[in-house]
């Protein structure tokens, strides 16, 4: 059954489409239609999964959107947008296109194809800056056309409604029956600059053929280059040539079989590039595979990772770009420059490439320059191993490129604090383990001891189990498969060791059967000398351990693991990505319970549940503002305790939900008063302990405490009002609206005497308090904080009648409240004539002035009390402020209190002491917070989400 409220209708109108709000509510109006809302199931289900998506995204990276409008704003997602962001980034995913590149059109036409002389039907896709196509008759065929690449249109073919697309390289792509070929065309000419005009097509041509000379003779002589537009010193330090190259060149002359078997690969490329061209046009195709699978040649393995990543398209749109990098990062110092040379010596120390300065300072700009580029990344470990390899392979900018593509496009979230992405994929993993491995399973019912041993696998790419000389086969599949060749691999791993896993007895076993076939693993194929092999860890134990070529094992994970598609990985990884985070988040939250425990009274199911709360207002907030401070501020790289955090409007609404007394009722400055005690930081924002800690004062602490509390809320930097009133902007009533402010009589006396003598009312007599108890208990609070009680700060004037009047407004209400407003009076007229006291003694001590008053005087402010004493309680608010205002304005000097007097005056107060001293249930609190917590949000904005929700049925209608 589908249980749904309005609130939650409205909100699937903010973010889905009219089909589904009209499927849920005429759904809601009567059973006749309740088959509308099954017919448009698997749409609302589609839907929801892109908003999880969506949802995470913006969780992990708060900037993933900034560039698409149509997502940017939560409140203003529709589905047309959702479904647009979903498609663009399968385009980019398959084609491995830069992230700015969009899916604008798409065409269905067929594509004639030399190699095989036949048309193949497929989809042209049109991005910003790129033609591609894809085959959808099981071909496996496609490519990726750059408009750069375009040099000319031709006019298309009415007859089969055709056109023709010519590429640098004397190719030509001819697409035919094109439903809207005119209109296509004139979109590539545009997106090209080329004219249709035919006298500027030859034009063109004959301009970008002098520029193709002028590129090939620049790249025959490099150093005209330099002669023309100068080199920077800094440019000389970037490698121009890949490590391999320069610790191990070829020998033309060199007839080892090993040798003459890579120059047969070499010739087997050489005649692909042939048939289906190379470069960034280049068909990809089975055949493509195929070559791949059995190995790439050594001089080749640099560019085809570039190609095949995309890497290269990176490169060409950003001319230079690598260059500035390394003149901006080089020289600043931070957490990730300080790890990358912690590992710069740990990345293949046994190759010889790594053990000079040539190798070293490469691996370093590279590592620094990308920290510099993404700072979201920085640097994570692991990074410097893959990009090792990358050096051995890659000119230097091209490794740069190499591991953007790498880190974000083909492994993504993977190199972060929380490996999130890998162990989405070890998840997807163990999904695979169940599907093909039953044996296995039934065996290892607890397949996490997998997650555990294959993370190296993910991270690295197998580069750090596998010899260097078997590990590179396994990133040139990668770079063409992307995670599908790891996952195909780790499962040819567990299936050749089968038999040993299963008759295992303990962890540690399956671990050293694993690490002895690694170690096993060769590659018969590799020219590679001894000197930059690999040495196997386990050379004892390697003679009992049947080899296993590299080849083989990859040819046989091809065979018997390669039917699962890319796309069934992507939709296993979106699957599992959700429950991967919600166990991340079920961690973080028992952490920073067990953590806060330690602080609190709470017990841990009351935590739990002020954590949800905590984290729900923290992601109300940032869905319904987008420029919250939570969110401005929101880091998931941060420390556990700071993940999630609330602004003063986040803390304001929560604390109203939860705070034991009333004085946030009407969301009073006060609320702004103890959000800024609370922030130790001082940074504008609250996370889950000090929330906590502020809580657990106010329920469970003792009388001292709470009133410690109190009393430092009225003393900067909570309290920031001027001497004798509060500022403007914080001039609010905190007395209930009901009443009137005749409680504020009561702030200087109140039931006193006329003979100034002050007495135990009978009101008060009636409970007894233990004063030894509580001088005791306050003795002990003294012991254990004796610099933080000996540190407060004497309150002032004007924040002790703003002490009076928090106190006035939290026994508001109250079954006690005459007298508990009594017992505030009477203290308050105690510590004012106690101050006078000290004033006349510290006045008779002093010399004598001429204008001495006379003994039988009295002062200003005991007139005051006399005044105040002898009228009713029902006496006005207004007057009898005014009265005390005067009586202060008055006095020559303005009095202070001590936190030690306060507290003393009121312990002989049992009523006061009993309220605090009155215990107050959370659990209840808690329930009626989970409840209203929702409400609130939904009344602040439920009349503008109504009027859309009204206009769209009328739409509908």
């Amino acid at each position: 059954k589908l249980i749904i409220s309005w609130d939650e209708i409205w909100r699937l109108e903010k973010t889905s489409n009219v089909i589904l709000a009209e499927s849920i509510h005429v759904m809601a109006h009567g059973e006749d239609h309740y088959f509308s809302m099954l017919l448009h199931l698997n749409e609302t289900f589609v839907i929801m999964e892109q908003l999880a998506n969506y949802s995470i995204k913006r969780l992990f990276d708060k900037e993933a959107f900034q560039g698409e409008p149509a997502l940017s704003d939560p409140l203003q997602i529709t589905k047309r947008g959702l479904e647009a962001h979903a498609k663009s980034e399968q385009f980019r995913s398959f084609f491995r296109l830069p992230k700015e590149q969009n899916l604008l059109e798409v065409h269905e036409s067929f594509l004639w194809v030399p190699f095989s002389h036949f048309n193949t039907l497929g989809k042209i896709c049109l991005s910003e800056n790129y033609l591609c196509f894809a085959s959808q008759d099981g071909s496996q065929c496609h490519i990726i056309i750059p408009m750069r690449e375009v040099i000319n249109v031709e006019k298309p073919d009415s007859s089969s409604r055709a056109l023709t697309v010519c590429v640098r390289g004397k190719r030509a792509l001819r697409f035919s029956e094109v439903r809207d070929y005119q209109r296509l065309a004139n979109t590539i000419r545009s997106r090209c600059g080329i004219s249709a005009s035919p006298q500027h097509s030859a034009s063109s041509e004959v301009i970008r053929g002098e520029c193709q000379s002028l590129i090939n003779h620049f790249e025959d002589n490099p150093e005209d280059v330099t002669l023309m537009v100068g080199q920077k010193d800094t440019s000389r330090a970037v490698n121009t040539e890949a490590l391999m190259t320069v610790f191990h060149p070829q020998d033309v002359e060199n007839l080892d079989p090993k040798m003459l078997k890579e120059k047969m690969k070499e010739q087997s490329w050489n005649i692909h590039f042939s048939e289906y061209g190379r470069g960034t046009s280049m068909f990809f195709t089975r055949k493509t595979r195929d070559l791949i699978v059995r190995g790439v040649p050594e001089s080749l393995r640099g560019e085809l990772w570039m190609l095949f990543s995309g890497a290269v398209n990176d490169m060409a749109a950003h001319p230079g770009y690598y260059t500035e990098l390394v003149e901006q990062s080089l020289g600043n110092s931070t957490l990730a420059t300080d790890e990358i040379e912690r590992d710069l010596h740990r990345s293949l120390p046994e190759h010889p490439a790594f053990q000079s300065d040539t190798g070293i300072s490469a691996l370093r700009r590279v590592l620094t320059a990308y920290a510099y580029r993404n700072p979201k990344i920085g640097y994570c470990q692991a990074m410097n191993i893959l990009t090792s390899v990358l050096l051995l392979y890659a000119k230097e900018e091209e490794a740069f490129w190499l591991l953007v593509a790498v880190c974000e496009r083909m492994l993504p979230d993977y190199f972060n604090r929380r490996i999130i992405g890998a162990l989405v994929d070890q998840a997807v993993f163990e999904d695979l383990i169940r599907e093909n491995l039953p044996q296995l399973v039934e065996h290892m019912t607890d397949l996490s001891f997998f997650s555990s041993v294959s993370l190296s696998w993910f991270l690295t790419l197998f580069i750090s189990v596998l010899p260097i000389e078997s590990a590179v086969n396994v990133v040139d599949c990668f770079f063409y498969d992307g995670i599908k060749a790891i996952l195909q691999l780790g499962l040819a791993v567990l299936d050749f060791n089968l038999e040993a896993l299963i008759t295992c007895n303990d962890d540690a076993e399956a671990v050293t059967i694993l690490n002895r076939f690694f170690d096993s693993v060769t590659n018969k194929d590799s020219p590679l000398p001894p000197t930059v092999q690999q040495a196997s860890v386990g050379n004892n134990e390697q003679a009992s351990h049947i080899s296993v070529d590299i080849s083989e094992l990859i040819q046989e994970a091809y065979e018997k693991y390669g039917h699962f598609r890319s796309e069934e990985v992507e939709s296993s990884r979106k699957r599992n990505k959700l429950h991967v985070i919600q166990t991340l988040e079920d961690t973080t939250k028992q952490n920073v319970i067990r953590v806060v425990s330690q602080e609190v009274q709470f017990t841990t199911s009351q935590l739990d549940e002020l954590y949800n709360l905590f984290k729900r207002q923290h992601f109300l907030n940032c869905y319904w503002t987008m420029k919250s401070p939570a969110l401005l501020h929101h880091d998931p790289s941060l420390a556990y305790l700071e993940q999630y955090q609330l602004g003063f409007q986040q803390f304001s609404e929560l604390f109203f939900l939860l705070e034991p007394w009333a004085f946030c009722a009407s969301k009073s400055t006060l609320s702004l008063w103890v959000f800024r005690l609370i922030d130790e930081n001082q940074d504008g924002l609250i996370n889950f302990r000090e929330f906590c800690c502020a809580l657990d004062t106010l329920y469970g602490g003792s009388f001292t405490n709470k009133l410690k509390f109190l009393f430092k809320l009225h003393l900067p930097p909570a309290f920031t009002g001027s001497p004798l009133h509060l500022k403007e902007e914080r001039v609010q009533h905190f007395l209930p609206v009901t009443e009137d402010s005749s409680h504020l009589t009561r702030l200087t006396a109140f039931d006193l005497p006329e003979d100034g003598v002050i007495r135990k009312s009978p009101e008060r007599g009636r409970g007894k308090v233990d004063l030894q108890a509580y001088l005791k208990q306050w003795q002990n609070e003294i012991l254990k904080k004796e610099e933080t009680i000996k540190d407060l700060p004497r309150i002032n004037q004007a924040q002790f009648i703003q002490f009076s009047k928090t106190l006035y407004n939290i026994f508001h209400g109250d079954p006690e409240e005459e007298s508990l407003y009594r017992a505030v009076a009477h203290v308050t007229s105690l510590l004012l004539r106690m101050e006078e006291v000290g004033r006349r003694l510290q006045e008779s001590s002093s010399p004598p002035r001429e204008a001495t008053k006379p003994a039988s005087t009295t002062t200003p402010v005991e007139a005051s009390l006399t005044k105040e004493a002898s009228s009713k309680p029902e006496t006005s608010d207004s007057s009898s402020s005014h009265n005390s205002q005067d009586g202060a304005e008055q006095s020559s000097t303005d009095w202070s209190f001590s936190f030690e007097q306060v507290l003393a005056s009121l312990l002989n107060e049992p009523a006061i002491v009993g309220f605090f001293e009155r215990h107050v249930y959370i659990q209840t609190k808690l329930g009626q917070a989970r409840v209203a917590q929702l409400k609130l949000k939904a009344n602040k904005f439920g009349d503008v989400i109504k009027v859309d929700f009204d206009a769209k049925r009328v739409k509908c209608a």
